[in-house]
């Protein structure tokens, strides 16, 4: 332990330091006692296995126990805490009436024998902040039948590790100001989705039932289920016996849009090499030109196999190279939070102009850094919006990259591109200059910048803003882009 006081250039004259090991206090003249740890992992480690222990016994709680039967376990505990002094008060009365109720429940839970059988019909796809529903088939697998069971959904829930956890809290600190009444902490951003328990009806001995399921879920990705349980409860309705049933399945959860106006997006068609064959799979009859002698590099989908056959050498089709309209949406992922509400909201910004942007008559690309800079191209038979949302389900922040690739990625798709719709986590240097430059190179531009509830917008001086910039703030996103004009 060191105790030593120390002085500091940039602090109030007379100000004193004191580290005790881990631990700065500092003493300011006129000032409150103030204590610092350097080291955020000293103080925090402790709280994140509490919150592990804490949030497991709680889960565990939720769903070992019923309504009732949580009522009584409180009231438990609480007659265990004031029934100490056994001469001034009856409190033990009540203590051992309620263990009389519960402990036979508790034991009575082990003796629950039973096989099931459970497959879920899960659709394709869902969306995050709207419900799920869909089949679950449970076949009752002995010669007894079962009554009064429940159907519960055990989702995989990815637990944080301690870096992961630690990062979420720093941010959260950093966004919440300590005892604010306006601002709340966000709810725990690891959790996948909420599942609705669900009643089944009697199940013959060998027979089977359908029943339906709903589940909420909270985030896009992949939301993975492990198994299902049949909970009984006990005949006092206090305390649920658990067979588990291993059905591991998963379904990608879209990320959440917002209703966009159709907007008359900026620009013109664009010359595009190689004409709409390149937008579609298959090129159609009215874009044939000619034919010609293969040249090393053409696709072999444009083969023209019966002049092959009859000039004994390899003839392919040429097509028209035309105009038409191509769009470029640009989603900031430079964020250093992880979990980032920003992201989240970015994520669905640019979801939400993918669906209402892409028509048979243009192309959008989606143009985006990860562990690497991607491009991806629908419209046009080149993909559905569909599979545009798949990708958007996975992206993740790229903490630690520079925003430049972004910008380099964006300036070298340019050239065949109409019009340009960037989504920002914010506006700062690097994308002002971005945009700035895409501005220089004449692309119409409609940029969307994130904000936080209640900040300030951001001042955008006319020479450095397009003429079509708008502030999103978080929590009013959906009513500001209904605005859109």
């Amino acid at each position: 332990m060191h105790n030593e006081p120390t002085d500091s250039g940039d602090t109030v004259p007379g100000t004193r330091i004191f580290a005790f090991g881990k631990m700065n206090v500092t003493l300011t003249p006129g000032k409150a006692l103030a204590i610092h740890f350097p080291d955020p992992k000293f103080i925090y480690r402790p709280i994140y296995w509490f919150y592990r222990l804490a949030g497991g016994l709680w889960r565990w709680s939720r769903r070992r126990f019923t309504p009732a039967g949580l009522c009584v376990a409180w009231g438990l505990v609480v007659a265990a805490v004031v029934s100490g002094d056994i001469e001034n008060t009856v409190t033990y009365q009540s203590f051992a009436l309620l263990l009389a109720l519960l402990l036979p429940a508790l034991v009575g839970s082990r003796f629950f024998r039973a096989k099931f059988s459970a497959g879920r019909l899960l659709p394709r796809f869902g969306t995050a902040g709207q419900p799920l529903r869909y089949r679950v088939l449970v076949g009752n697998l002995t010669a007894k039948t079962q009554n009064g069971l429940t159907l519960l959904e055990d989702v995989a829930e990815p637990r944080p590790n301690f870096q992961q956890w630690l990062a979420f809290q720093l941010a959260e600190t950093r966004r919440v100001r300590p005892f604010s009444l306006t601002q709340r902490r966000r709810g725990n951003p690891f959790r996948m989705a909420d599942a609705k328990d669900t009643e089944l009806p009697p199940l013959s001995p060998g027979g089977e039932e359908e029943v339906a399921v709903e589940v909420m879920p909270l985030r896009r990705g992949i939301l993975r289920f492990a198994g299902v349980t049949l909970a009984r409860p006990d005949p006092l309705g206090l305390f649920r016996s658990f067979v588990k049933v291993s059905a591991p399945q998963s379904v990608l959860i879209l990320p959440r849009r917002y209703p966009v106006p159709p907007i008359a997006l900026p620009g013109a068609s664009r010359y595009q090499q190689g004409g709409v064959a390149l937008a579609a799979s298959v090129g159609s009859s009215e874009e044939f030109v000619a034919l010609r002698d293969y040249r090393h590099g053409d696709p072999l989908r444009h083969i023209h196999w019966r002049s092959w056959a009859r000039a004994g050498k390899p003839i392919v089709k040429e097509f028209e190279d035309e105009f038409f309209v191509r769009h470029a949406l640009v989603l900031d992922t430079f964020g250093e939070e992880p979990n980032s509400e920003f992201l989240e909201e970015a994520v669905s910004v640019a979801a939400s102009f993918a669906c209402t942007v892409l028509t048979q008559e243009s192309l959008l690309d989606l143009l985006f850094v990860g562990d690497q800079s991607y491009c991806f191209t629908a419209g046009r038979g080149l993909a559905h919006v569909e599979q545009m949302l798949e990708v958007l389900a996975s992206v993740q922040n790229c903490p630690g990259r520079d925003f430049a690739a972004l910008e380099h990625l964006v300036l070298n798709h340019i050239s065949a591109v109409s019009g340009c719709i960037c989504v920002l986590q914010r506006w700062d240097g690097p994308r002002r200059r971005m945009v700035k430059n895409l501005r220089a190179a004449g692309i119409p531009l409609l940029v969307l910048v994130l904000a936080r509830p209640g900040k300030k917008p951001p001042a955008v001086p006319p020479e450095d803003g397009p003429e079509d910039f708008h502030v999103l703030e978080i929590g009013k996103i959906e009513q500001q882009l209904a605005q859109l004009s």
